[in-house]
């Protein structure tokens, strides 16, 4: 009854998950391959369905693109109205979150589940806003493509050739209902040539695309395999909460058994081909035994695992006494449906006494679970006999037995005396069980052996010969060796049992230690010395650690780590760390080299990469790379939250920083309008006041126009507080651009005296749609900024034609042009050039930036092929209205 009964940890974890999903709502995704499938239109349909079932049903945000049979079915059910946000002067709209959950309908339909909010929204992505209302109690529908996984994007990629630049994690689809919404790709390459799917002008170049034919094919067949883990996972979650132990065939799933056989090679390979003949998952599993492994067999080991792994099959390792129970038990809690294991090489005679060999028992024991034997090649090592591995196999062992044996007969000898012959076989007995703690289970049996036949050859009648004459002396003598064979090799069994627990909870004390050391570091250089020295004491090993830079592919070496890597290793270290694989000892990639480099992956993040230079050369057994591959996920997980932690805490210091220094500008700037104006009317009263001699006429222009120069620069910096602010907003209307450009003209006045401005605006311009005020510091400080960096007498031209849909305005210089460095950078706060002259602030082009996109526009900046630069303004162009006719 027992072997029948749940998981009780399943059963656990399936009332919790239970519980949870009472109080959270319920999720459903209409899944397809590509746009054009129709999965908005079924998740109208089954709304309409669950409304007429009587549910309060509200579409907070359906995209019905224009199509007339999908419009139609929204009549009938409450549409939320869109939230309406401002962004850099444009209004836009986005799912009302907080309104529909101030609602509190039973269901929300939520289209397009990985569309990117606009800025402004409480989340950046709408599935954000999805989980929000699931964890209010809300049911959610909502529509789904292939290409818009996490896990499916770089393959969709490869596909279309298509980056894919908004997607959706797995883990949001947890516990998730997924509706399948399939059409064949000629049905949709026809509902695309049909206008179905995007407008007339886009289709021809969807359809020679991203809607090729072949494209369709392999989305569709990530689409249906995505769908069919995802019930796949549910079957499994159903089985083992239930305790279903036979497989259901619903689908092929392999299980390869590995060992330290030379054979498991070929083994895995050939399930590999199985599993890709029948398209199914598969899992290469090693069952861990109390016995330890010798070197080379742990050396071969790891490199059959990692072998499985490369081949793309699941690696598990667990313990058991019994390798057939351990393979059958992962088998049934994976639902696999074929275990393959190699033909046996030989007859062994112990498998007699183990209810025969491991085929034969899986086999046997494996129920509906199909048992494949494959002939793997390799054959068994040169040299090596048909018989089982005996633990530690040394001459020490079998010395100690030995010697043991011999004290206890010069006991016996002597005990005889008072005791008789017969209780001399208790006393063998007791000295084979205490053996049995110390030495191997071959020692063991050995020393049951020896000491009965010492029993029978020194003590019994008649003595110093094998023959016994007395029945009870030979029912006594079968009954001793039956017995210390059994209680000797139950004993060393125990003994195995100690070691792998006592093993077992060496390394969960080590992850103990290492978590709760981990949780009490206060910054980043207490957690890097507490990753170095657990690593150090655990795995016998000096320790590197490399600290990746994000803006580049270099590694940064962590200066306190008890290994000064090389140079090559430190290369080895680069490489694991942009491939994301481990690399150096022990590993297919750069075996060479002399440490083990693992990248430490947290997500889609690399934040470092971990080396280590073990002290001697015996390979790391499988439990010990597992709890090796446990210590770096935890260091990733740790050390990305703390570079996030301290990366915020820089952004929070920045932006403390910038606040202050806003106010300081702002403060200064209308702190100083007041002397400016008092200066300036100081000087218009000299002027007045009656004529001035030339000596006076000259300092009253050199007051004049540095309190131009001053004003402009206060002005600026108004500006840029208010743009940063985000209170700077344009006010359209219609303008002569001449006129604009001539005002901008009249305010530079003197800055442009040494430089000739060609003006051309072309012929018959009409009226723009524009914000004066704005446009004319567009202009005032790109000529402004011209005549600064080139030199005096070179010309500076403006133009300003219209395109389709685009006001432009080009200035132009014929100076030293723009540095290429400087490109990326130019038109930043307060950036100024490495040959910029003195007395600038950098500030023009980043108010020209933000007073273009203010008005809905962008700023470019080239350099031109004749020399100089080039700067081009492009504002949206509006048509001017019709001017009505007058009355008659």
């Amino acid at each position: 009854m027992s072997e029948h009964r749940p998981n009780p940890d399943a059963l656990l974890a399936a009332i919790q998950e239970a519980g949870t999903r009472k109080q959270r709502g319920r999720l459903k995704v209409f899944f397809g391959m590509c746009a054009g499938v129709g999965k908005t239109y079924a998740m109208l349909e089954a709304a309409r369905r669950e409304q007429g079932a009587g549910r309060d049903v509200l579409i907070g945000l359906v995209e019905t693109h224009g199509r007339k049979e999908t419009d139609a079915l929204t009549a009938g059910l409450r549409i939320l109205p869109r939230c309406r946000l401002e962004y850099r002067g444009v209004q836009l709209t986005d799912f009302d979150l907080d309104a529909a959950l101030s609602h509190k309908p039973q269901l929300v339909l939520v289209d397009e589940l990985a569309h990117t909010n606009a800025p402004g929204a409480r989340h950046q992505k709408r599935y954000q806003d999805v989980l929000e209302l699931l964890e209010a109690g809300i049911d959610v529908f909502t529509t789904l493509n292939v290409q818009h996984l996490e896990s499916r994007a770089e393959a969709v990629r490869q596909i279309t050739g298509v980056t894919i630049k908004e997607t959706v994690p797995d883990t949001a689809l947890a516990n998730a209902e997924l509706e399948l919404v399939d059409l064949p790709p000629d049905e949709l390459r026809a509902r695309l040539a049909d206008g179905k799917v995007y407008l007339a002008e886009r289709v021809a170049t969807a359809r020679d695309n991203f809607f090729r034919a072949g494209n369709l094919s392999a989305l569709r067949e990530l689409a249906l395999r995505f769908a069919a883990e995802h019930v796949g996972q549910d079957v499994r979650d159903y089985r083992q909460t239930h305790g279903i132990r036979d497989p259901w065939k619903s689908g092929q799933r392999l299980l390869v058994a590995v060992s330290a056989a030379p054979t498991s090679a070929s083994l895995v390979r050939w399930a590999c081909r199985l599993a890709g003949e029948l398209r199914a998952p598969w899992v290469a599993l090693y069952v861990e035994q109390p016995e330890p492994l010798a070197e080379n067999e742990s050396r071969r080991l790891a490199k059959h695992l990692s072998l499985a792994g490369e081949l793309g099959a699941e690696v598990v390792t667990t313990s058991d006494q019994d390798v057939v129970q351990g393979l059958l038990r992962i088998a049934r809690e994976r639902n696999v449906t074929q275990i393959v294991v190699g033909k046996p090489a030989g007859w062994r005679v112990l498998d007699l006494f183990r209810g025969g060999s491991l085929i034969n028992r899986l086999i046997r024991e494996s129920g509906d679970i199909d048992i494949v034997a494959v002939r793997a090649e390799g054959g068994r090592l040169p040299g090596r006999p048909l018989r089982p591995r005996l633990e530690n196999p040394s001459a020490r062992n079998y010395g100690t037995a030995l010697g043991v044996c011999a004290l206890t007969t010069a006991l016996n000898a002597i005990l005889q005396r008072w005791i008789g012959y017969q209780p001399v076989a208790l006393v063998y007995l007791l000295s084979v069980v205490g053996l049995a703690m110390f030495v191997g289970r071959g020692a063991t049996l050995v020393a049951a052996t020896i000491t009965a036949l010492l029993w029978n050859f020194l003590f019994t009648d008649p003595r110093f010969t094998f023959q016994i004459n007395n029945t009870e002396d030979t029912m006594l003598f079968a009954t001793y060796f039956a017995v210390a064979l059994a209680m000797g090799h139950l004993a060393a069994r125990l003994r195995a049992q100690e070691l792998a627990e006592r093993a077992r909870e060496m390394r969960a004390t080590a992850m103990y230690l290492l978590t709760r050391d981990l949780a009490e570091c206060g910054d980043l250089a207490q957690l890097l010395g507490v990753m170095v020295r657990h690593l150090g004491d655990t795995f016998h090993a000096e320790v590197a650690l490399s600290l990746a830079d994000d803006k580049s592919a270099t590694l940064t070496p962590y200066f306190a780590g008890s290994w000064s890597m090389p140079d090559k290793e430190l290369s080895v270290a680069v490489w694991a760390g942009q491939h994301r694989q481990a690399a150096g000892l022990g590993t297919d990639t750069l075996g060479s080299a002399e440490g083990l480099h693992l990248p430490l992956v947290a997500g889609d993040r690399v934040p470092g990469v971990l080396s280590l230079r073990f002290r001697g050369t015996v390979p790391l057994l499988p439990a010990q790379r597992e709890l090796l591959d446990a210590f770096c996920r935890q260091m990733a997980l740790v050390l990305d939250r703390q570079l996030l932690r301290d990366a915020e805490t820089r952004a929070s210091l920045l932006a403390e920083s910038e606040r202050l220094g806003k106010t300081l500008l702002s403060s200064v700037s209308h702190e100083l309008r007041t002397p400016l104006a008092a200066i300036t009317s100081a000087v218009n009263g000299l002027r007045d006041a009656g004529p001035l001699n030339p000596a006076q006429q000259g300092m009253a222009a050199e007051l004049e126009e540095g309190a131009t120069r001053l004003n402009r620069l206060v002005r600026n910096l108004l500006n840029l507080s208010r743009l940063e602010a985000g209170h700077l907003h344009a006010h359209l209307d219609w303008h002569d651009l001449n006129d604009v450009v001539q005002l901008a003209l009249q305010s530079l006045g003197p800055a442009l005296a040494s430089h000739p401005v060609d003006v051309k605006i072309d012929a018959g311009l009409a009226p723009v749609k524009l914000d004066a005020a704005l446009t004319e510091q567009i202009v005032v400080n790109l000529l402004s900024n011209a005549a600064a960096h080139t030199p005096s007498g070179t010309p500076i031209s403006l133009h300003a034609c219209l395109e389709p849909a685009w006001l432009v305005l080009q200035v132009a210089d014929r100076g030293p042009g723009l540095p290429n460095l400087d490109l990326t950078r130019l038109f930043d706060r307060f950036q100024r050039g490495a040959n910029a002259p003195p007395g600038g602030t950098g500030l023009g082009l980043s108010l020209v930036k933000g007073f273009s996109e203010a008005q809905g526009g962008n700023v470019t900046a080239v350099n031109r092929a004749d020399g100089g630069a080039l700067f081009t303004v492009r504002l949206p162009r509006v048509k001017m209205p019709p001017v009505p006719e007058a009355e008659p």
